[in-house]
């Protein structure tokens, strides 16, 4: 198989199909159905395409007719960074963070699992756990546990973050309306820019060679998209506006979140690809080594499907968010982009851009 993540069709097959619920906590219902005492609802919230993260439950949770609540419910989601970088431990801690916030859940804390070569020395060990520690600092979480281990298997470091969070009411409103058949003909909205972590990562790593062709100036402003990584914010606002469903943009790139979330509602999309945001340093910076921005890992992008594109992204604007409306859903099963007089269809997503670089 290519490196990357694994295609849908081998992950339907090989891995979703072979998983079953073996416990009650798990949060899956299907219409009128009577789980967890939970009114009929259609919430799923499992192993599944385009779904990045799991909720459980304990006790008397959640109600979609409003009133009391007892219990809690929990949510956890798991990020892997296997690219040899050296903001792995950062990148691994906010894209976990991340699932969590694209669901509708806050989280609170972070395992950690890092395993090592045996030619790394203690000093890049600390630094891993000193970039996982700067990010929980910036996100408000804390360390709590995770494994490290020396390893004849791997050539550079590989970095698990499991996130650990609790989900609100508003969680699961968000949930049912993401599952109530009712997604087509809706705005969709994505947050700040494509590209964003691709271009952090690769003027990091590749900055000598830039700066053959770019000035000192130039590189350390794609660099500081870094600190727009978090989607949190832009959750947290578009919770509260009532969403249908949000996607956190990370492998294969904005073409590779339109599909998932394309796949998760189950509708046709319509994109407008001159609508989708992306900065100049990420567009000059993929021209030179013959990238495309629009399949390029995108951390800090969020995709939010909406009734009111327009109103969302003046929220988003008004909190100092920058968002544009890139399409809309509608009833069919195409994925439709257009870039003027051209018109092309998304089909299922390769291999990230990124691992078309040798670091």
């Amino acid at each position: 198989m290519k490196t990357g993540k694994i295609p849908e069709n081998i992950l339907k097959r090989s891995v979703l199909g072979r998983i079953k619920n073996h416990r009650n906590e798990t949060i899956y219902t299907e219409e009128g159905s009577e789980f967890l005492r939970l009114p009929p609802c259609s919430i799923k919230k499992g192993a599944g395409v385009g779904e990045d993260c799991a909720f459980l439950a304990w006790g008397n949770t959640v109600s979609s007719g409003g009133g009391e609540k007892e219990g809690f419910v929990m949510a956890v989601s798991t990020q892997t960074v296997t690219l040899p970088v050296e903001r792995g431990a950062y990148l691994a801690v906010m894209a976990a963070v991340n699932n969590l916030a694209a669901s509708g859940a806050a989280a609170s804390a972070v395992t950690l699992s890092l395993t090592i070569p045996e030619e790394m020395e203690e000093g890049g060990l600390r630094a891993l756990v000193d970039q996982a520690e700067e990010c929980c600092r910036e996100l408000n979480v804390q360390v709590v546990g995770g494994h490290t281990e020396v390893s004849a298997a791997v050539l550079s470091p590989v970095v698990t973050a499991t996130a650990i969070g609790t989900a609100a009411e508003k969680s699961f409103e968000y949930e049912e309306r993401a599952g109530a058949k009712r997604t087509e003909n809706l705005d969709i909205v994505m947050s700040k820019w494509i590209g964003i972590e691709g271009t952090a990562i690769i003027v990091r790593e590749k900055e000598e060679e830039l700066l053959k062709r770019f000035s000192s100036r130039f590189l350390t402003m794609a660099k500081e998209q870094e600190r727009y990584l978090s989607v949190t914010p832009e959750a947290a606002i578009a919770l509260k506006s009532n969403v249908y469903a949000m996607h956190d943009v990370r492998n294969g790139g904005i073409f590779g979140a339109l599909w998932e979330l394309s796949q998760k509602l189950g509708v046709g999309l319509s994109i407008n690809l001159k609508k989708i945001p992306v900065r100049q340093e990420t567009i000059e910076i993929c021209e030179f080594f013959n990238l495309s921005p629009y399949e390029l890992l995108s951390g800090g992008a969020l995709v939010m499907v909406t009734e009111d594109g327009l109103g969302l992204v003046r929220q988003l604007e008004e909190a100092g968010i920058t968002a544009a409306l890139i399409g809309r859903t509608d009833q069919s099963n195409d994925k439709v982009v257009t870039n003027g007089e051209e018109t092309r269809y998304l089909g299922l997503p390769g291999p990230d851009e990124i691992f078309k670089l040798t670091f």
